[in-house]
Parts: structure tokens; sequence; C-alpha cells
């Protein structure tokens, strides 16, 4: 009689976060026929159907959904008996899954990268992009052992490490340099470009801009901070985006930055990880790389034209 496998686990764990057998596949670099083959075995060793094949997508049974949730508590479990052997005092190595959110990606990921290669060698950096809500759950699951975010998170299962604060600025056509900068009521009564829903940094943005439920008058999305400091070249509107994204998506557009009134709108950087990994020690020298990181590009940051 065949036996209840890790494999068994990770397979199904991936097919009930896919809901789908074809993606749930081709994230664990199977075959749609052979991951089916694993759940009819796996259905078979319970003696009861943990999912409703559908023709589009898999619906998990309520054995289904209880066995999932005891399942990645397993895979979690294991992957921290790994961990433990990382967890000493001397140089990291292993595999580093590394969340970050959009708005961060490329203007802090490459440098800190470059920093973590050349002082931990042996540490194999695997980057993932990816909404806030996205990264947490990913997190959560053991999908990732870190992330880059904006604080707060408030997730009672997260460590939150503060690494830095950056300013938000205004970006509007060049055209605009001269005229005074404009005041948060102000901007409520413009033509604003923000990020699309599912962004932190589009609350952030809002809550500056309106601090009262309703939504300013005229409000346009992009899915991209490049996506929108060109529309503000084209005369499209204003935006406003963080510090550290200035210098790269400034440089090919017809636009100026301004500093906002006091209190200027800002965010907070930092790390999450899990309280119970037993990686904290070394999450907490990745934290302190990740800030030298940032430190090293705002000393080498190229100011953009500035207005008001």
């Amino acid at each position: 009689m065949k036996r209840l496998t890790l494999k068994h686990l990770r397979y199904f764990e991936a097919l009930a976060r896919w809901n789908h057998f074809g993606r749930a596949a081709e994230s664990l670099a199977l075959s749609q026929p052979a991951l089916s083959v694993q759940m009819k075995e796996l259905e078979e060793i319970l003696g009861a159907p943990l999912l409703e094949r559908g023709a589009r997508q898999v619906t998990l049974t309520s054995l289904g959904e209880d066995f999932a949730l005891r399942a990645r508590k397993i895979l979690q479990s294991v992957e921290e008996l790994g961990e433990l052997a990382r967890a000493t005092d001397g140089p990291l190595t292993g595999t580093l899954r590394l969340g970050v959110i959009p708005t961060i990606a490329p203007y802090l990921l490459p440098a800190t990268i470059k920093l973590l290669t050349l002082r931990h060698p042996a540490l194999d950096v695997r980057p993932r992009e990816a909404v806030t809500q996205k990264l947490i759950d990913d997190l959560l699951e053991g999908r990732l052992d870190t992330a880059i975010v904006a604080l707060p998170i408030s997730e009672n299962a997260l460590h939150e490490e503060p690494l830095f604060h950056e300013d938000f600025l205004l970006v509007r056509p060049l055209e605009d340099a001269q005229k005074p900068v404009p005041r948060p009521e102000n901007l409520r009564e413009m033509r604003l470009l923000l990020l699309e829903e599912g962004h932190c940094f589009r609350d952030q943005a809002l809550s500056y801009c309106s601090p009262s439920p309703s939504q300013p008058r005229d409000l346009m999305e992009g899915s991209s901070l490049s996506t929108l400091v060109q529309m503000v070249g084209a005369g499209i509107g204003v935006t406003l985006i963080p510090e550290m994204a200035i210098a790269l998506e400034t440089r090919t557009a017809p636009v100026c930055v301004a500093d906002l009134p006091e209190p200027r709108p800002s965010r907070r950087i930092g790390m999450v990880w899990r309280k119970t990994s037993p990686l904290f020690g070394q999450m907490q020298q990745i934290a302190h790389l990740v800030r030298d990181a940032a430190q090293g590009q705002e000393a080498a940051r190229v100011p953009a034209p500035v207005s008001g």
C-alpha cells in the first residue's frame, strides 16, 4: 500500500493555490497528466475526494480545504527544519527567496542584489516582484523568506524591521515648472494619475490628496510609475512618486519635480519575515545590507529638475 509523502503534499498545495491543473503543473515544472496522476493517488491513499474537477478550474472539497491548511503548515515546518542548518553565525549561504513590491523593485533591488552578491557570494538570491498582499500571503505560507515592503503590515505572525523613510514628490509637466506648488486640497481638483488598485502606494498617495473617503474629482490610473510619469510628460495630468524613483523615471520624460508642502507625504520602507523563522538573525543581517544599498543609491542619485 502506498503511503502519503511530502511530494504529495507539495503537489496538492500547489494545486490548492492555483485552482488549476495547468498552472499548478507549470509552477512545479511538471506535466499536467503527471500531476493528475499524483492527485488521484493521493485521494486513493486518503480514501476520500479532495477536489472537484471542473472544465476550467479545480475546486477543493471541504476535506480538501482542511487538508490544504494542514499541508501548508507541515511544508512550512519542513522548510524551517532545513533553515536550521543555515541558522549559524557564519557566512550566509543557500537560497534567499526575497519579495519586493513594484514601487521599490526597479530602484532598490539591483543595488541590493549586487551588494548581497559581493558580501555573501555563496547566497543564491531569488527575487520575486508582487503587490504587498501577494507577498504577505507567500510569506505566511512559507513560499518566501522575507520581503521589502512599505510598513506597517500589521500581521501578528510577521516581524517588521524598519529600514528608512522616503518622501513622495510631485511630478508635473515641464511647462508647469514656474507655477506654485499646489496644496493637497488643490491636488484634489486636478487630474491626478495614480497606480491601479492593489498597490499600497496608491492608497498612501490618496490619503495625502484626499483625506476624506471620497476620491479626487478627476482620477486616472496606470500600471506602473513609469507609465504615470510618461503620461504626465504628455500633459495628461500630475502624479506623486516616491523619491527613489525620481532619477530613473524622470530621465526621459519632459517633466519637473517639486517638493510638496509640509507635512510632506512619505512612506516607511522595511523588511518583514516570519517571527518563527530560524533565520531571524540572518534576516537582520540582510536588513542592514538593504539599508546600506539604499543609502548608496541615495548618495549616487542625480537630482531631477525641481520646480516650485
